[in-house]
Formats: structure tokens, C-alpha cells, sequence
């Protein structure tokens, strides 16, 4: 028969703040429910460590719901965990055994630099974002029905796909060059796709490819890692578009 509860040893990263030396320090749990979500287990841990007055571990969470993407972690050498197609909130333990050793870090790169313990600064996102992820028709007052603009459905389905993004991570963390050319791909496609987001679309890539590397991510050279490990299952394909928008507003400003 299943065991329903756990016995685990936690192997979880501790850095006070981005200039100091971080550590993986060891937590026994015991009696953890096959059924609770990863983050549950860690409140559990948290609330342990609150009573014997200790440091509870920082880690971001919001939502909880698979939705908002601040609940990114790198446990066991996976983004959010061992589980495809989830992110850590929606993680359950029953993905473990008993006697399990879980090592659990904040996701790693240059342009998410740690805050503190499994927090870590994933604001380049948003600055990329504000390079050009929009765009700028006037709606107020002047909204439209939504079958006023007709779109394929082939179109629409594709910038569907890319408007899932939730802007985790795990695209970077994964990635052994630290690019970030899938979220930027996802975000340049939806638009890209939609006659709402052509007017813009040149300025628009250049801008936000410019933040990109400005942020210091690293380059895409198509391992694909990015894709299997995204928890919303972000197509490659988004990377192509990403290329072919970028060349085609290079080549447009040079024939200038």
C-alpha cells in the first residue's frame, strides 16, 4: 500500500541578500501529505522554523493557481519541479517518495539576480515589457465589438498560444546559455500576429530584442529546453517569429 504522508530531507538555498554568499542548509519533514502542493509543504517547514524562532525561507508566491508565475523555483535540477506542464504551486508532494532528498534553489541567471533565499529579481522581464510588449491605440470610449476586426482563426489560435506565457522564468532557468528568447518570443508574437499589433511591430521588436541584451541574458542556440520545461508549453515556433520579425525591421531601417 501507498504511504500517504512523507518523511523527506530538504536541501534548500539560504542567502540573506544579493551581496551575501549563499549555502544549501538541511531540513528534516515528516508526515507531509501525498496530497499537498509544494508550496504547502514548504509553509509547513516555514511555520516549524517560526517556532523554534529561526529565519523562515523566502520564496515568492502569490496566486497559487498556476497563473501568475511567482512561485518559480529549480528543484531536483528541473524548473518547478519534476512534473511537466505545472508550475511549483501546482506541484504535489505525491510526485516524491518517502525518504526522498529534495534540493530546492531560486532560479539561476545573471539577469535574476537573488534577493533573498528563493527570491529572486525577475523585474528585467518587466523592463523588456515596457521596451515595447503594448500598444498604443487609444480604446477609451472607442471599443470595438470583438468580431469587429476580422483575424484568422489560424492567427488568433497561434497568438492565443503565445498570450499564455506567464512570464516565470523557466525558460531561462533552464536554458544553459541563460536566453531568454522564448519569453520575448511569446510577447513579440501575440502581437506580431493581430492586425491591432502590426502598426507597432517594428519598433516594437528592435526595442524589446535591445532591452533583452541590454539585461544580459544569453543567446538562443535551439537546445530546447526552454519549450519542454515551460510550464504553459510555449512553442519553439515563437523563437522563429522572433527572428523573422526582428530581420525583417533590420532590413526595413537599413532601406531607409
Amino acid at each position: 500500500m501507498l504511504s500517504t504522508t512523507l518523511n523527506l530531507t530538504l536541501k534548500i538555498w539560504r542567502q540573506k541578500n544579493g551581496k551575501s554568499r549563499g549555502r544549501f542548509e538541511t531540513y528534516s519533514v515528516e508526515n507531509i501529505s501525498t496530497g499537498a502542493s509544494f508550496l504547502e509543504m514548504l509553509d509547513t517547514v516555514n511555520e516549524k522554523l517560526i517556532r523554534e524562532d529561526q529565519d523562515p525561507i523566502a520564496f515568492d508566491h502569490d496566486c497559487r493557481e498556476g497563473i501568475c508565475g511567482t512561485c518559480s523555483l529549480y528543484i531536483n535540477g528541473r524548473a518547478h519541479g519534476p512534473d511537466t506542464g505545472i508550475t511549483t504551486c501546482q506541484l504535489h508532494m505525491r510526485m516524491f517518495h518517502d525518504g526522498d532528498t529534495i534540493v530546492v534553489e531560486p532560479f539561476r541567471s545573471i539577469a535574476f539576480p537573488v534577493i533573498k533565499d528563493l527570491v529572486t529579481d525577475r523585474s528585467s522581464f518587466d523592463r523588456i515589457m515596457a521596451a515595447g510588449g503594448y500598444i498604443s491605440v487609444n480604446t477609451s470610449g472607442n471599443t470595438l465589438d470583438a468580431n469587429a476586426i476580422t483575424v484568422p482563426k489560424a492567427d488568433a489560435d497561434k497568438a492565443m498560444d503565445a498570450a499564455a506565457c506567464i512570464s516565470c522564468g523557466a525558460c531561462v532557468a533552464c536554458c544553459p546559455n541563460g536566453a531568454a528568447m522564448l519569453f520575448v518570443g511569446a510577447k513579440v508574437s501575440h502581437l506580431a500576429l493581430l492586425p491591432q499589433g502590426k502598426v507597432e511591430a517594428k519598433r516594437r521588436v528592435l526595442s524589446m530584442v535591445k532591452a533583452m541584451d541590454e539585461e544580459g541574458f544569453g543567446n538562443c542556440s535551439v537546445i530546447g529546453a526552454c519549450e519542454v520545461e515551460c510550464p504553459k508549453g510555449i512553442s519553439l515556433e515563437n523563437i522563429t517569429r522572433l527572428n523573422r520579425e526582428y530581420i525583417s525591421a533590420r532590413l526595413s531601417d537599413e532601406n531607409r
